[in-house]
């Protein structure tokens, strides 16, 4: 075990054990600068990913509530900041950036199992512990929210947790299309699917635009996919060729021929 101590931008002085996972044990040595209720509020009402968060539930008048509880946290890209194994103490909502989960194998070999943005939630668990671990691919901030006192505010305000169990139902949904992703489509077809997943993500918040940013890396992508990071580079190119889409920049790809892109994702053509 190693101790590391760090800042985060509430201006706490903070301790980490057991690696960097900066939501858990916290020895807090200095006392914390606490904005005004007001001012956490103002905040919430203000946050841009409240439209699609668990936060967009709550009233305006409520939201002090929550925002009385929140922790707000930058993260690095290249931190992991929820471990696989470590106590589910915290549910974590991104308020900007991009993030990868990961479950890692005995041997060291890692899966990545989802891609995560604004809006999204981490630390969703039936058990006392974190099922996966999380590390930011950009710069992220997110909102930190003990697990108990949260849990509270969901028997107060049913909506939220109806929007909690859509969260988490759409989780299971993802999981379930992982699972036929992988087992039965080919490396063509799952490069178009993961395409076209990140399209109707930004329909769905009003993004309407066809480029889609990537800020992942072609080796988290092809993790991500079951595949070696050679066959899908060679998959992003052939789609290249075939008029599909267009290779703006290594994180930049417009959709160019949705159609047929749906087609390929589909089996059809």
């Amino acid at each position: 075990m190693f101790a590391h101590t760090g800042r985060i931008d509430t201006g706490i002085k903070i301790m980490f054990t057991r690696g960097v996972a900066m939501s858990l044990a916290l020895a807090v040595t200095a006392a914390p600068h606490r904005m005004p209720a007001n001012t956490r509020a103002h905040a919430c009402e203000t946050c841009a990913a409240r439209r699609s968060s668990i936060c967009g539930a709550m009233h305006d008048q409520d939201l002090g509530r929550l925002a009385a509880i929140r922790a707000p946290q930058t993260v690095a890209p290249g931190q992991t900041f929820l471990e696989e194994g470590e106590p589910a103490t915290h549910f974590f909502n991104i308020i900007e950036g991009a993030v990868k989960v990961y479950k890692l194998m005995a041997d060291g070999r890692r899966q990545i199992t989802g891609f995560l943005f604004a809006g999204d939630l981490l630390g969703l668990a039936f058990n006392e512990s974190y099922t996966y671990s999380a590390e930011a691919i950009t710069t992220v901030r997110i909102c930190r929210f003990p697990r108990r006192p949260l849990e509270r505010l969901l028997d107060e305000f049913p909506k939220m947790e109806k929007r909690l169990l859509a969260m988490a139902s759409n989780e299971l949904a993802a999981a379930q299309a992982q699972m036929m992703l992988l087992g039965r489509k080919t490396a063509h077809e799952r490069i178009a699917s993961f395409l076209l997943s990140l399209a109707e993500r930004q329909e769905r918040l009003g993004d309407g635009d066809e480029v889609l940013h990537l800020p992942m890396t072609r080796t988290d992508i092809a993790d991500f996919l079951g595949l070696t990071t050679e066959t899908a580079s060679r998959v992003f190119t052939s789609l290249k060729k075939r008029g599909y889409i267009t290779l703006e920049s290594s994180d930049r790809v417009r959709i160019t021929d949705r159609d047929e892109l749906e087609e390929l994702a589909s089996g059809l053509e």
